[in-house]
């Protein structure tokens, strides 16, 4: 099987797009309240770039140069001085973040181990992470969905273009090529099941454009673990395969050791390209991979730097393998 998440099946079997569609956009406004709820949770203020430019936060004081405008002169701080001095900002340019999603049908599986199913804490992960930046004064940005934006409202038009899923490749497993700016971030929010190679193609053409990103992946609690016992029938999600184990339990050892040397593949990926990986089970607070994200925005002399910490990163308190 060319999918890990070709072992399971009845629950994440996949749906007839136009019933998918019409079934997201009455969950919507609850994962809109929830994405909300989550980024408020998690504290973002605005970063500036540590240097002088266009902003609202003071940066320091400097003397008074010929070149300088008169109205620039900062007179209480001269008072106590025998020069002149100006009063700077710090710079607070806006970086740009590419986001994408994973729809794929294997994102709507959900074991009973879950509240929620992958695709639906994507969702969520993935509008708190719009909202946050946008707090924050960043923009952001969804190929085929959203053009680069920084204005208020941004979660709410990404929500309603996710909604709709009539964007080309909606149903996509893998990012698609297009073309960024250089020293964009990308967050790219997937279960990453999809053979090493491909994704390693698909991230590795953004690599070469320049841009920084993470790598969320979200899995299923029953995905780590293969919690059946006796005779299981495994549907796949995208092919349609079925296979009957007649000792599920039998093969949990060796379904393990698969996954966990697919984790291994990942994170020599994202180490390769500078990028990094977050594992998050969907059993877990949707908080905790949101603040490592988040975290991880560092601002640098010159420009803002998505951090790549290289190789498999737990989100903090997740469940391990």
């Amino acid at each position: 099987m060319g999918r890990l998440s070709g072992l399971f099946g009845q629950q994440g079997a996949a749906a007839d797009p136009p019933h998918e569609a019409h079934a997201l956009a009455k969950r919507m406004p609850a994962l809109m309240i929830e994405a909300k709820r989550v980024a408020q949770t998690v504290a973002y203020g605005v970063h500036g770039r540590r240097q002088a430019g266009q902003g609202e936060t003071f940066w320091q004081f400097r003397h008074y140069g010929q070149n300088d405008a008169a109205p620039l002169i900062d007179w209480r701080r001269s008072a106590s001085s025998d020069h002149l001095y100006v009063r700077e900002r710090e710079w607070e340019a806006a970086h740009t973040v590419w986001l994408w999603l994973d729809r794929s049908p294997s994102m709507r599986f959900r074991s009973r181990l879950s509240p929620a199913s992958k695709a639906d804490r994507a969702m969520v992960l993935t509008l708190a992470v719009a909202e946050l930046l946008i707090q924050g004064g960043e923009r952001v940005a969804a190929a085929g969905l959203l053009a680069p934006t920084a204005q208020r409202g941004a979660m709410e038009r990404l929500a309603a273009g996710y909604a709709k899923s009539e964007d080309k490749g909606a149903d996509a497993s893998l990012p698609p090529a297009v073309t960024l700016n250089r020293f964009s971030g990308a967050v790219f929010v997937s279960d990453f099941l999809e053979p090493p190679g491909d994704i390693r193609a698909a991230v590795e053409a953004y690599a070469r454009q320049g841009v920084r990103g993470h790598m969320v992946q979200v899995l299923d609690p029953a995905e780590e673990t293969l919690p059946y016992d006796g005779r299981t029938e495994f549907h796949g999600p995208e092919g349609g395969e079925r296979w009957i184990a007649d000792r599920a339990e039998t093969l949990r050892p060796l379904y393990r050791a698969r996954l966990e040397a697919h984790r291994a593949a990942l994170g020599e990926i994202a180490k390769r390209i500078g990028w990094s990986l977050l594992v998050h089970h969907t059993d877990r607070p949707a908080t905790e991979p949101l603040l490592t994200l988040i975290m991880r925005l560092h601002g640098e002399a010159g420009g803002y730097r998505w951090q790549g910490h290289g190789g498999n990163e737990q989100a903090a308190g997740s469940a391990s393998a």
